[in-house]
Order: structure tokens, then sequence, then C-alpha cells
């Protein structure tokens, strides 16, 4: 039987700049500038991947009908949220980013052109279930 990736108590930094160095490497492939993380982003990012827990769906909207743009708003990003990925799996931050990249749609969010910042958060629930959200800005 397969294993869930447990994240340890301390790892969000290095999960955190693991997703960012691989996201910059597809981004400068494609010529596309580096993004940096964005205290605010990961905010948004961690409230989202909590609501998505609660709520046992994987979907944009929050539990008080609140939109990828509202939450930006009421993390106080300054920027413009640009696009939003989320997952529910029992895959690694990489395994995730891979998959995102199989889909055109989610894919165009992680190499967006006009993306400068980046949020990224996740929740894990007690029996490995992570659910990851990523957001652009810009």
């Amino acid at each position: 039987m397969p294993r869930a990736y447990m994240i340890a108590p301390g790892q969000e930094g290095a999960i955190q700049y693991r997703l960012l160095d691989s996201v910059n490497a597809l981004r400068a492939a494609r010529g596309a500038a580096p993004l940096q993380l964005n205290a605010a982003l990961n905010a948004a990012a961690a409230t989202h991947s909590r609501d998505m827990a609660v709520q046992n769906r994987p979907w944009h909207f929050g539990s008080d009908g609140s939109s990828p743009i509202d939450r930006v708003s009421r993390a106080g990003y300054a920027g413009r949220m640009l696009g939003e990925n989320i997952s529910e799996t029992y895959e690694t931050e990489l395994e995730t980013l891979s998959a995102w990249m199989g889909d055109p749609t989610t894919a165009a969010v992680v190499v967006d052109p006009a993306a400068r910042d980046l949020g990224f958060a996740w929740y894990q629930e007690p029996g490995g279930k992570l659910w990851w959200t990523m957001i652009t800005g810009g």
C-alpha cells in the first residue's frame, strides 16, 4: 500500500523554497521572470488550504463564499491576484507541481509571465491527506 507523504514540524520553509526553486526553474525554461515568496499570499494560501479540509472538497471558494481575490485582499496583498492552483492529495509538493504542469490550465498559472509573487501553503490532516494551495500575484 502506498505511504502518505507526512510533513514533519519545522519543514515549512524547506518545502516552500523547494517548490519556489522548482517553479522558477520551470519559468526560466520558458523565459519568464522568477517569482519570490510573498508573506500575504502565503497567508491566503494557508487559510484556503485549511478551509478546503474543513469543507472536504478541493475548490476555489471558501466556506464563507469568498473567492481567491477576496482571500488575497483580506490577507493584505497589495498587488493583483493572478492565479490559484489547488490540490487534494497524499503526494509531495513536487509531485503536485508535476501534476499541475500536466494540465494546461494549472500550468498557465505556474508560468504566467505577468506573475512576480508566489504564495504556497498546505494543510495536512492527521491521516496524511494534504490540501495544497498555490497563489500567484503581480
